[in-house]
């Protein structure tokens, strides 16, 4: 039986404010795209609103394709995702959980703003996240769209948000925990997400696929696979949060899942499948295994967005009003970014322009010069939306040296 709050406390109507401003009004409220709510004395970051928008857009398309939405916000905090996915992706039911319950007059009073308790379109509960979802799936009761929000490193959520999600729906999951991903708790990561990860030059990227390849892992147990739709890094905390779609079926090949290389006398990053294993080199070493290759994985190799999707969750962000309102476009620029990271030439990883100065020994040129002489030379580039000072491209790094060094003589002459 799951303990809900049956109380609906008054709160003031909301007052009416900009869909793009996050400001603090006093007396514990705020507004994010025009909801006001209080956080009470829960963990709040306002610097993650951006993850929200992104989930708030993914649970709509959800609904707009399959007519009805059920969302599960297994570690709800003061109910802010919960409030918005009521409000903005016109969920049908929403259930916000918090293991906090002293939080729930603050989560109870928050959804009241959008809908009375009386009209059953939530529940507020206090159970830790993976008694919650294991209740629902015992009951049958399934998902569309799952959001775990968890801290750190802690992937024992992922199995039981499996469970209980439907086919065909949306995972959003979420790890901060970038010790490990950078390569510093190489036990950590591997008892975590099955991942024995070492210091890369990307490795916040590696973070993106840790979590990924944690999550196909434990699909693949159950007998299913995922489908990233899309991967955001953020530099606070910080935040890696993916969006994924649980597809039935399982994939018998190893296909997208497996090891990343990265050698550091060259530069050369390459990806290794299970059937390397024991014979991976760089071929800037003589030796049959490089002693100056570090391997990372098993990790997701594969795309790490879907570049239509992003598509469509921008048309519906220009339509809410949510693009050009602020003056810096920061949504559309980051979608377009992930939409140039789709391009399928892209492998994984990105080159930072400040490693390729230092091996090169020269000043960095500007990073759309050199985007634009990669182009000419037929090599896919983009930016990265997780790096400012980084281009994701196929083109290896001794190549890319060359451009630079080339680029340089021409600047000069």
């Amino acid at each position: 039986m799951l303990l809900t709050l049956a109380f609906s406390p008054h709160f003031p109507q909301n007052r009416f404010r900009c869909r793009c401003c996050n400001s603090v009004p006093g007396n514990g409220f705020q507004t994010e795209r025009g909801l006001e709510f209080d956080t009470g004395g829960a963990f709040f970051r306002q610097e993650s609103a951006t993850g929200r928008d992104l989930g708030v857009l993914a649970a709509s398309l959800q609904k707009k394709k399959n007519g009805s939405l059920r969302v599960l916000d297994a570690l709800c905090g003061c109910g802010i995702r919960s409030l918005r996915y009521l409000k903005e992706a016109e969920a049908d039911f929403v259930a916000a959980n918090d293991g906090n319950d002293s939080y729930g007059s603050i989560i109870v009073g928050n959804l009241s703003r959008v809908s009375v308790k009386e009209e059953k379109r939530w529940v507020v509960t206090h159970l830790e996240a993976n008694r919650v979802m294991t209740d629902y799936y015992i009951q049958k009761s399934f998902f569309d769209f799952i959001d775990v929000d968890s801290f750190g490193s802690d992937s024992s959520f992922l199995r039981s948000a499996i469970n209980t999600l439907r086919f065909g729906g949306l995972l959003y999951v979420t790890s901060t925990d970038g010790f490990s991903s950078g390569g510093h708790r190489p036990h950590h990561s591997l008892a975590a997400y099955g991942a024995y990860v070492r210091p890369m030059p990307y490795s916040n990227e590696v973070g993106l696929r840790m979590l990924i390849g944690g999550v196909a892992r434990e699909a693949a147990l159950l007998g299913y696979h995922i489908t990233p739709l899309f991967s955001y890094y953020a530099y606070h905390g910080p935040v890696f949060r993916v969006l994924l779609r649980l597809n039935r079926g399982k994939i018998h090949d190893s296909r997208h899942y497996g090891f990343i290389g990265c050698c550091h006398q060259c530069g050369n990053s390459h990806e290794f499948s299970w059937d390397q294993l024991g014979q991976m080199s760089c071929s800037c070493s003589v030796s049959k295994v490089s002693n100056s290759l570090k391997v990372s994985g098993p990790l997701w190799t594969g795309p790490l967005h879907d570049a239509a999707y992003l598509m469509d969750m921008l048309d519906l962000a220009k339509q809410w009003g949510w693009i050009g309102c602020d003056g810096k476009d920061s949504l559309e620029k980051l979608i377009k970014l992930m939409v140039d990271e789709s391009d399928p030439r892209l492998p994984f990883g990105y080159i930072k322009l400040d490693e390729m100065a230092s091996r090169a020994k020269i000043n960095t040129p500007p990073l759309k010069t050199l985007m634009s002489a990669m182009h000419e030379k037929g090599y896919a580039a983009s930016r990265s939306h997780i790096t400012t000072n980084a281009i994701k491209t196929n083109c290896p790094m001794t190549e890319f040296i060359e451009i630079a060094k080339e680029l340089q003589q021409v600047s000069v002459s």
